[in-house]
């Protein structure tokens, strides 16, 4: 009998296993497309396009179990303002799962999972804003220096 073997194990416990899925959604949800392993993609899928439904209702339930979930206030603001205003006309098949080879050290199948409709600029947006950040910084402190 298969009762209750609904879902990947991945090998590890169950709190593991939630605070996994919980930082990829995370990741998932902040840069709208990443690369893992395909088992993976593939048990993602269901914890993202819950969030997103948690988002397209907008209510004060569904915000609260988004960020028991995610535990991220950033991501929960922007599933629930930008993401939940994308997906709105869509009755799910949020994201799209796409196989991409082989990975080199163990040769384990990788793929890519992003959101349809996703931002292209949403990868790595973040860090972008930290180095050009991090270069004005460095500039006024060598302007400052030069001035003395």
């Amino acid at each position: 009998m298969r009762h209750g073997d609904a879902h990947r194990r991945f090998n590890m416990p169950k709190s593991q296993r939630r605070a996994l899925f919980a930082n990829l959604t995370n990741a998932l949800l902040t840069h709208e497309q990443i690369k893992i392993t395909l088992p993976r993609a593939k048990e993602l899928r269901t914890f993202a396009e819950s969030m997103i439904t948690y988002a397209k209702k907008g209510d004060l339930n569904s915000r609260r179990l988004a960020l028991s979930f995610l535990r991220d206030k950033e991501v929960v603001s922007k599933l629930f303002s930008v993401l939940a205003e994308r997906y709105k006309e869509r009755n799910g098949g949020y994201t799209r799962v796409l196989k991409a080879g082989y990975r080199y050290g163990d040769c384990a199948p990788m793929a890519i999972i992003e959101l349809v409709d996703r931002d292209v600029n949403a990868k790595g947006a973040k860090d972008i804003e930290r180095v050009k950040a991090e270069r004005a910084e460095l500039e006024a402190q060598a302007s400052a220096e030069a001035a003395a």
